[in-house]
């Protein structure tokens, strides 16, 4: 009988679900079945998937506290490739029992009808199956009310998948076909930080405004509070850190969330540090800080350090703050996070002024470093400019490469850092050079006895060194150690003095006898001190009459001691070159060029490191040293009046009595120089033109269109108004340019040689070295005559006097160049110099067709000469015409 009933109920179970199953009938039991099955079976596992892969892709974020934290602790990497792709379709396909039954999370259904995967995948694939299997979107509305929650469930996939654009397709969905939804207001949240991600940064603080604005008394407290967080975002995309800080205080009211309150509190402090209310921020980051295990502990110790940066250095007690921070360092909590706590450390001892303090945190903070490579960079940052500012160039630019090789390519940073790293170059190799020279030249100066005693001296001393090597590398085989019968002895004397190696001399290597160096050296140590005792018992007792008795004079002791020196000559120690002062006379230069080569590498890298350390460092005091030192070198003439010129900017910032008498120096001895021109006209900075940049183009454009004198001028006139160096150098190197179109090479190289000295650290003063030492030689180095004779040019010199007089040759060469352009004559009217222009005739293949089309037309008495093109570029870059007809036998009569 019980079998019967147990048949029957299963019988009607099963057709009551059967008739559920439709999607198609709004009835009470299709509505129930349906919301059901979606919430507690497919969207269960979806979320499930969902809150798996939202925490594993929260574990591998990390935040960089040294810029404002994003509201979301999270990074949504976007892959192009599928940033619009909207997934499986979401049409409704007829489901069956078996889809609502699972083993090991697979559907016993048709397998076809979900996509599966992991994470967002599979939370995106059951979203879409629920869609597709369960929605009862019966005449325009829709009865199954788990869909919003589906929908829901689909955006948020979308969006931490990097889909924003399908993501914003599924909010949007929710607000217009379920507009009686209870996930309204959080779709418009979610649909806002799409917008957000998208960066639509007006519309989306538009639309959270409307919504906070109609709804913030009806919503829920943590989607309010998401409302205010996205809003906050909005500002602070929008750099609006002020109304930023507003709402997110809203929104840390009213979180219940508590790793979101540590995290919105943060970042409300620092909002309120960047906007320099420095109260508010440092209550505001001890309220994270008196969250403690409350909060993650990231957030705790960097609110630490944010607080002593917004304190000023006069609130910071020394005693109080080492003893917070120890604790903190000692905190076994705090183990991940020491290269922050040493950096705060290493940082108030820079402020302090305690630089060796300082670098030992810093450094051990490098050390301590984990995976925030924003910070290992700031402290390589900040030892390299501790070193530059004690002068330790090399060591600085060490620290400052490796901050190069962690800091994003594009970083602010980066650019600053680079050009400090090439400025750190240049003052190491000049540093080097000027070391190098002023110690040759130095000794090249001292008389032949004061070398020999200086060299004297220093290999005494570089022996003296050689054996405190070897005691420090013996001392540090172990305390007890037997020094001279440990086995490694004879390594130890080859390491320390990098001489032969002494196992070849015979005998076992490991007793000090068998090394010559070693045995030699200390016989004669023992008689120093000593003096030549006898081999019996208490030899050190001058009271043992035997010993007394044996004793030796002084006289004889220091003739046996000459004697002792002489063996070690002879068995090796001083056999070693660097101990021979021969070796270091014998390499001083003789040669008189090599010499004044050194000397003046040795002149020009002092004034080149005097403008180095003024104008790219402002380390002026260092830079009138080294320029005050060039001055006393008697230097070549060229060098004087830049030098003293660049000592005057110097002074006025550091000496302006100095700086007085620097300028009456130069205007008494160098009248007619550019810089007295400059130093007179230095306040006359009132020209009003556009701007320096939108003058310098007129300017250029000028110079581009052939008109040198006008372009001339309007640089002259700049140069006298115009006191910013940066365009001032740009100016100068323009003026060059233009003086190498009207007056040639040698006005040239001279307008280049001014720019170069003048202002060396520019790059327009480094370009103008590099024309100097690379183009200059060439064009200098132009012939006459060395053209193949295959291209030639017919030309007439017009003075400027007389151009108008010229009108009938000009139209004379124009007809016949129109005439004639089938076989590539073409006419032009060439700036030659002030006084003189050139017409021309180009594209003749002999001197006779040359000369043939000159005959054509009346010159009158202008000069007319044909001319091979090679020849021509020669003269245009000499300016050298009259010396030329004076040479040329070209030049013809034209009757």
């Amino acid at each position: 009988m019980k079998t019967k009933v147990y048949s029957y109920c299963t019988v009607i179970i099963a057709v009551l679900l059967a008739v559920a199953c439709s999607v198609k009938k709004d009835r009470a039991l299709n509505r129930g079945y349906h919301a059901l099955t979606s919430k507690y079976n497919i969207l269960f596992h979806g979320n499930e998937g969902y809150n798996e892969a939202l925490a594993s892709l929260k574990q591998g974020y990390f935040d960089d506290y040294w810029e404002i934290l994003p509201i979301e602790r999270i990074d949504i990497k976007v892959d192009p490739e599928k940033e619009f792709k909207k997934g499986p379709s979401l049409e409704s396909k007829q489901g069956s029992l078996l889809d609502n039954i699972a083993l090991d999370n697979k559907s016993l259904g048709n397998g076809n009808d979900e996509a599966g995967g992991s994470g967002f995948q599979l939370a995106e694939s059951k979203a879409v199956k629920a869609i597709q299997k369960h929605s009862m979107y019966i005449r325009g509305r829709e009865k199954n009310s788990q869909m919003d929650e589906a929908y829901l469930l689909l955006g948020k996939t979308r969006y931490y998948d990097g889909r924003f654009i399908p993501a914003l397709e599924a909010f949007n969905y929710i607000l217009y076909k379920y507009p009686d939804s209870d996930k309204i207001d959080e779709s418009k949240v979610w649909r806002e930080k799409t917008n957000l991600r998208l960066r639509y940064y007006d519309l989306a603080v538009k639309n959270m405004k409307e919504l906070i604005r109609d709804k913030k008394t009806i919503m829920k407290k943590q989607v309010a509070s998401d409302a205010y967080a996205t809003l906050a975002q909005g500002y602070i995309h929008l750099a609006q850190l002020d109304s930023a800080a507003t709402s997110l205080k809203k929104a840390v009211e009213l979180t219940k969330n508590k790793e979101e309150y540590a995290r919105y509190t943060y970042i409300l402090g620092q909002l309120y540090s960047r906007l320099g209310k420095k109260e508010e921020a440092n209550a505001t980051f001890q309220e994270v800080i008196n969250l403690n295990r409350r909060s993650p502990r990231g957030y705790v110790i960097h609110a630490h350090a944010e607080q002593f940066l917004t304190k000023g250095i006069t609130a910071k007690d020394s005693v109080t703050f080492l003893r917070q921070y120890r604790k903190l360092m000692n905190d076994r909590e705090n183990r991940e996070y020491l290269d922050v706590l040493n950096r705060q450390v290493g940082v108030y001892y820079e402020m302090i002024g305690n630089n060796k303090k300082a670098l030992e945190y810093l450094k051990t903070a490098v050390k301590k470093g984990g995976k925030d490579e924003q910070l290992k960079a700031k402290n390589f940052i900040s030892i390299a400019e501790i070193y530059f500012n004690t002068a330790g160039y090399a060591i600085s630019g060490q620290y400052f490469d490796s901050a190069l090789a962690i800091l994003p390519p594009k970083a602010k940073e980066t650019f600053r850092i680079s050009k400090r790293r090439e400025s750190l170059r240049d003052v190491v190799e000049y540093e080097a050079t000027a070391k190098k020279n002023d110690s040759i030249l130095r000794v090249l100066a001292m008389s032949t006895v004061d070398r020999q005693s200086y060299y004297q001296k220093y290999v005494d001393e570089l022996r003296k060194e050689d054996f405190r090597k070897l005691q420090k590398n013996l001392k540090g085989k172990g305390k007890d150690a037997d020094f001279f019968n440990m086995p490694n002895f004879g390594d130890a004397i080859n390491q320390a003095f990098a001489g032969p190696d002494y196992s070849t001399l015979g005998g076992k290597k490991t007793f000090y006898f068998y090394s010559t160096q070693a045995s030699s050296f200390g016989k004669v140590e023992f008689k120093k001190r000593w003096g030549n005792r006898p081999l019996v018992d208490d030899w050190r007792w001058k009271s043992n009459n035997n010993a007394v008795a044996n004793l030796d004079t002084e006289a004889e002791v220091k003739a046996k001691d000459k004697e002792a020196k002489d063996k070690i000559d002879k068995t090796g120690l001083d056999k070693d070159p660097r101990y021979d002062i021969a070796t270091y006379m014998g390499k001083l230069p003789t040669d008189s060029i090599v010499i004044a080569k050194l000397k003046d590498d040795r002149d020009f890298a002092y004034f080149q490191l005097g403008a180095i350390y003024s104008e790219r460092f402002k380390k002026y005091e260092r830079g009138a040293d080294r320029l005050e030192s060039l001055l006393t070198f008697n230097p070549a003439e060229r060098l004087v009046l830049p030098a003293m010129y660049k000592l005057y900017k110097i002074y006025l910032e550091i000496d302006a009595v100095k700086a007085n008498k620097v300028k009456e120096r130069i205007i008494a001895n160098y009248p007619d120089s550019r810089y007295a021109k400059l130093m007179q006209n230095l306040a006359l900075n009132e020209y009003d033109v556009q701007s320096p940049e939108t003058y310098y183009s007129s300017v250029y454009k000028s110079y581009q269109e052939g008109e040198y004198m006008r372009a001339l001028n309007q640089v002259d006139m700049a140069l006298v108004n115009i006191d910013n160096e940066e365009y001032v150098s740009k100016f100068e190197l323009l003026k060059a340019n233009i003086l190498g179109r009207i007056e040639g090479v040698s006005k040239y190289k001279e307008a280049l040689n001014f720019l170069a000295l003048t202002y060396s650290a520019t790059p327009e003063g480094k370009e103008a070295n590099r024309l100097l030492e690379t183009v200059i030689p060439a064009l200098e180095g132009k012939e006459y005559g060395k053209g193949d004779g295959k291209d030639w040019k017919a030309i007439v010199v017009v003075p400027y006097t007389t151009i108008q007089d010229a009108q009938e040759i000009r139209k004379c060469m124009e007809s016949y160049a129109s005439h004639n352009k089938g076989i590539g004559i073409k006419f032009s009217i060439d700036f030659y110099s002030k006084e003189k222009v050139l017409l021309v005739l180009h594209g003749f293949k002999s001197e006779e067709g040359a000369k043939g089309a000159l005959s054509k037309c009346n010159a009158g008495e202008l000069v007319v000469l044909p001319m091979q093109t090679d020849d021509y570029i020669v003269l245009q870059i000499k300016k050298d015409l009259e010396d030329y007809l004076k040479k040329s036998k070209g030049v013809i009569e034209v009757q």
